[in-house]
């Protein structure tokens, strides 16, 4: 990657290791025979789809737009779930999706009789609620105690709605195959008694199969497990972060060096509140190129990273570099591609970072830019 070849700021994405993300996808899914899906919400890059669909073919969606998108970019009807229907979109809701996930019984209900009369069959399932997850951070866990998140098994009398034909849970985050063994247990304890009448499952997201160190055969083992108890289940996987997970960066540019009472920041031109909200949601701090998270006492050149807005919280801590840092050096953000372009904002009218694709041969597609028509079509 010819960093002087790259506009600032601008997301890369590196289609080699894109590529071998899928690869291992869809080899689980081959092997466990199962349907692993795109998650929209955490990678959208709809340039990179024709890459995508190469190896999957299906994509899950969680809004009109996304389904819309589904259809159109990943050239495939949606598995849809959102937590609450708009009456008037539902029609074009169902015109894009082959599957529609309620959060609800009472939604179900109220839009069981559109399903009825669609002009092909949509197939209808209900999120469940196991009421365990692994995840820690409670802005990500969808079992928390009064989760909004999904039916739990009480609300359902011991009786599936009529007309249902899956289930769908999501409990997981980042997480590993042990603990969607941990998620299976919980979920057939309380939902197993349906699984007979169904014609699928839905296992969400979360499943970071990708990520080094993931057990990837005890997760074929425990899907192959579960499929042997229930052979005429469909299962599917949803996972977001796992197709995008280490396949590119965010570039960014040192505009400035600031020193206030022996701290000094080096001011960026893109922003982490708006460019890489997750990094102060999370909270997490993200890897950078050349540079160590861990202060030591001999490190001499440490700067906290700020960014260009003017909230100030927009920084992260000290990183520790080998060379002081100056005006107009590049700084590279690891890992900036799952859940980084899609929770994007233009707060304080700052740049949106360019998109690009770095390609095998190492050429370099600049895909998208933004500019000030893109910030002001966002208002009114």
């Amino acid at each position: 990657m010819d960093l002087k070849k790259i506009p600032s700021p601008c997301f890369v994405l590196e289609e080699a290791r894109l590529r071998k993300n899928l690869e291992l996808i869809a080899g689980v899914q081959r092997e466990a025979g199962v349907q692993i899906i795109l998650a929209f919400k955490g990678f959208a890059m709809w340039s990179a789809f024709p890459i995508v669909r190469e190896y999957v073919n299906g994509a899950t969606a969680s809004s009109l737009h996304e389904a819309r998108l589904c259809y159109e970019e990943m050239k495939t009807l949606s598995h849809t779930y959102a937590v609450a229907y708009l009456p008037r979109e539902f029609g074009r809701i169902m015109s894009y999706s082959s599957h529609i996930t309620f959060n609800s019984i009472g939604q179900y209900r109220r839009f069981k009789k559109r399903l009825e009369k669609a002009e092909r069959h949509i197939s209808p399932g209900i999120r469940v609620n196991p009421g365990w997850s692994p995840v820690g951070t409670a802005l990500y866990n969808p079992a928390a105690p009064g989760s909004r998140l999904g039916e739990p098994a009480e609300n359902f009398r011991g009786t599936l709605p009529e007309g249902i034909e899956g289930l769908h849970f999501h409990t997981l985050c980042e997480s590993s195959s042990y603990d969607l063994e941990t998620t299976l247990g919980h979920f057939e304890a309380q939902f197993g008694a349906f699984l007979p009448s169904l014609k699928w499952v839905n296992f969400g997201g979360g499943h970071l199969m990708t990520r080094e160190g993931y057990d990837v055969q005890h997760l074929i083992g425990v899907l192959k497990s579960f499929k042997s108890r229930y052979p005429q289940l469909q299962v599917i996987l949803e996972p977001g972060s796992a197709f995008a997970w280490d396949t590119g960066v965010l570039v960014a540019t040192v505009l400035d060096i600031v020193r206030n009472k022996g701290v000094k920041t080096a001011i960026l031109d893109a922003s982490f509140t708006a460019h890489m909200p997750d990094t102060l949601e999370m909270p997490y701090r993200p890897r950078v190129r050349d540079a160590r998270s861990e202060i030591s006492s001999t490190d001499r050149y440490c700067y906290r990273l700020g960014g260009v807005s003017c909230l100030s919280g927009d920084f992260m801590e000290e990183y520790a570099f080998d060379k002081p840092l100056k005006a107009g050096q590049k700084i590279v953000f690891e890992d900036m591609i799952h859940y980084t372009m899609v929770k994007t904002t233009t707060f304080n009218g700052v740049t949106h970072p360019s998109i690009a694709i770095l390609r095998p041969n190492g050429d370099l597609d600049v895909v998208r830019k933004f500019g000030y028509r893109d910030y002001k079509r966002r208002l009114s």
